[in-house]
């Protein structure tokens, strides 16, 4: 077979390597050139002009191994979005190669942290575009969670603490895969002189001092900021690690605040404790100008910026004001805090306490197993997608 194709097509000489489907349209096509019936209407088959079926019938005319019973026209209609002008041209064939429609979303689970009791943690699974941006899957966000869409953080959080914050206009394609994705909902704006909130840790005792020795003040660099702090408020994604190096690790859940520019170390300190009372072992005094924990600058400019206790207003540090400005369009302003402890601290106030404990709605197994399954498709859809309008766009001239 393949010396007397060979003979009559010089493209299938030798070993290379070639299509099928191009090999099985020329033999059909040869095939039905030699064996096909002689007829008045194959001698002018080459002038002849396609009108209707019964013209494309007598044209193709019929043979052994393709019967011509049911003639197809093929109609490619161009319209200009100017003039609006509609040319259509009239192809006849007797076999076509049709796309197959491919998988257009993934799944991609998003942990929610939202200020509600029923939904404080829960991770809900999305079919996110594969073509998509992150504005769209802020969108989805928000519609699951029933929050705001401009009230939307979206951030990668791993094990050793924040990645990155996502912005509108990245593509969804690398989205969540170097790290989970986290979703905030900043708490509402409260007036001034009223107390930080802390809905989902009512219940939980005054603060009391903790037996102990006093820690010895952190060494963190000054931040050297005396002027005036700005007015307003600022938004805080905060994360909780201990350890060094390898044994680094996140643990307790992540925080959102807001806190005025001009707070002072010692308020901004106790403002944390106040939110970790829910996991704390004990009760903790802050510690005035000294520190329990340091707090690092994540994902700054700088390598390795922490904010200083000696700063009269931590928050006014250079450093912040570069980290709201980087990041990004899409969702509120914020600021990335990694509040770190040491191993023995950690053990004393927390024990052995983990990662915060979230709960899987049932969106996460049902994307999951819509996604796990081999994707199938039916003829119908693949002759959608073959006759799917598209936009061509005309080349400069």
């Amino acid at each position: 077979l393949q010396n007397s194709v060979s003979k009559h097509s010089s493209q299938f000489r030798g070993n290379a390597q070639h299509d099928a489907l191009e090999f099985l349209l020329w033999l059909l096509d040869r095939m039905h050139e030699d064996l096909g019936a002689a007829s008045p209407a194959q001698h002018g088959r080459g002038s002849a002009q396609v009108g209707g079926p019964a013209q494309v019938g007598r044209a193709l005319g019929g043979s052994l191994p393709v019967p011509v019973t049911l003639p197809i026209t093929c109609r490619s209609s161009l319209t200009c979005p100017h003039c609006l002008k509609q040319s259509n041209t009239f192809d006849p064939f007797l076999c076509i190669s049709l796309p197959i429609p491919l998988r257009q979303t993934r799944a991609l689970n998003v942990t929610l942290v939202l200020q509600c009791e029923r939904w404080r943690f829960v991770r809900v699974g999305l079919a996110v575009p594969l073509l998509g941006t992150v504005a769209d899957l802020r969108a989805m966000v928000a519609r699951e969670g029933r929050v705001p869409p401009e009230q939307v953080i979206l951030a990668e959080l791993s094990p050793r603490g924040f990645l990155r914050s996502l912005a509108d206009a990245e593509a969804l394609g690398a989205a969540g895969e170097a790290a989970p994705l986290y979703a905030f909902q900043p708490p509402p704006a409260r007036r001034a002189g009223t107390a930080p909130s802390a809905h989902w840790l009512r219940g939980e005792p005054a603060l009391r001092p903790l037996a102990g020795p006093r820690l010895v003040p952190s060494t963190a660099r000054s931040s050297d900021c005396l002027h005036r702090a700005p007015a307003g408020r600022i938004l805080l994604l905060l994360c909780n690690t201990a350890g060094t190096g390898p044994q680094l690790a996140r643990f307790g859940p992540p925080l959102v605040l807001r806190e005025e520019r001009g707070v002072s170390w010692e308020q901004l300190q106790q403002n944390i404790l106040a939110q970790l009372r829910g996991v704390l072992r004990g009760e903790v005094r802050p510690q005035g100008t000294g520190a329990l924990f340091r707090i690092r600058l994540a994902g700054g400019s700088a390598p390795c910026t922490y904010l200083s206790p000696q700063d009269p207003r931590p928050l006014c540090h250079p450093a912040i004001d570069r980290a709201l400005q980087l990041s990004g369009a899409g969702g509120p302003p914020h600021v990335r805090l990694t509040v770190e402890w040491d191993l023995s601290t950690k053990e004393r106030l927390f024990g052995s306490i983990q990662q915060e404990v979230v709960q899987d709605a049932e969106s996460v197994r049902r994307q999951q197993q819509a996604h796990g399954q081999q994707h199938s498709c039916t003829l119908d859809e693949c002759f959608q997608l073959y006759t799917k309008e598209e936009q061509v766009r005309a080349l400069p001239p």
